[in-house]
Parts: C-alpha cells; structure tokens; sequence
C-alpha cells in the first residue's frame, strides 16, 4: 500500500510540474506575442487555460494530502484524542464520498463529451480532455485520500497527534 502511495503522488507531482511549466511557457508567449510582436495566438491562452484546470485540481488533491489546505480546528483542537481522531475519520469519509460522487458524474460528462465529438476553438483538441481533469483528478483525491483514512485508522492514538499520523501515511 505505501509503494502505491508513493507512486501515485510522483505521479501527481510531476503531472503538477508540467502543468505549471506548460502553463506558465504559454502565457508567457501569448504575453510577448501580443504585446512585443503584434501577433495574437489563440491557441496559446485556450493551452494556458486547460493547464489551469489540471493544476488546480491536482493542486486541491495535494494539499488534502500534505494537510496545507485552510481547516478550521478551533473545534478539534479542543476534543480529547479520541473524539479527534473519530472527528477526523469522518471529515475523511465525507471527503471520499464527495470524491466517488464526482468521479462518477463526471465519467458520464467525459463520455458525452466524447460521443458530441466536440472540439476546442483555438486548438481543435477533443473537449473530453480537458473534461477529463474531473474523473482523473476526484479519481486520485478518492483513492489517496482511501489510503489516508486506513494510516489514519491504523495509527496508534498515543502515538503523536493523529494529525501527524495522517501526514504520514497520506
């Protein structure tokens, strides 16, 4: 289980990495063409715009997963360890039912999208790819957030805080 932990968010990062880059190379480009040259490539901004959309949502995925994401836990905090861990099992839970219910609907959205055969303007790119960001991205917050709930429900409660034994095994 942790090597698939372990795959999955190399996986997620370097799907992140070229995202950014690729984003950020066809802003910039789209930038000096409009401004320095004169020439408006439309297909530079559509390019920057899907990278967008994979990013963010590999991004959420990210910092569900390394804890960085804003929580308010002026409630937690003050619990008993055990009443926290059972607080934060079931936030875990609640996040992984959303996660399947998205993944599912937006298999249905992918898949007319690919039966519409549909097109983007600029880049003549299928319109499911860029739908695509939604099953891929839930499907990975489901599954990496599965392996958090069991880290989390296998870690000892006088080992730490439960939060530390979250960040471990997510």
């Amino acid at each position: 289980m942790q090597g698939l932990r372990v795959n999955l968010q190399r996986f997620e990062n370097a799907l992140i990495a070229v995202c950014f880059i690729v984003m950020t190379l066809a802003a910039f480009a789209q930038v000096v063409n409009r401004n320095f040259i004169g020439a408006s490539i439309s297909w530079f901004d559509e390019l920057a715009r899907y990278c967008m959309v994979y990013l963010t949502l590999l991004a959420t995925e990210a910092g569900l997963r390394d804890g960085s994401q804003i929580a308010i836990s002026a409630v937690t905090d003050r619990c008993p360890p055990v009443l926290r861990r059972v607080l934060q099992i079931v936030v875990k839970i609640i996040i992984i039912g959303f996660s399947i219910a998205i993944f599912y609907t937006s298999l249905d959205l992918v898949q007319m999208q690919m039966r519409s055969g549909q097109i983007s303007a600029a880049m003549n790119l299928p319109m499911w790819v860029p739908y695509a960001a939604l099953p891929l991205c839930f499907g990975v917050i489901a599954i990496v957030q599965v392996l958090a709930l069991f880290a989390l429900c296998a870690a000892p409660l006088n080992a730490g805080s439960a939060v530390d034994a979250e960040k471990k095994g997510a």
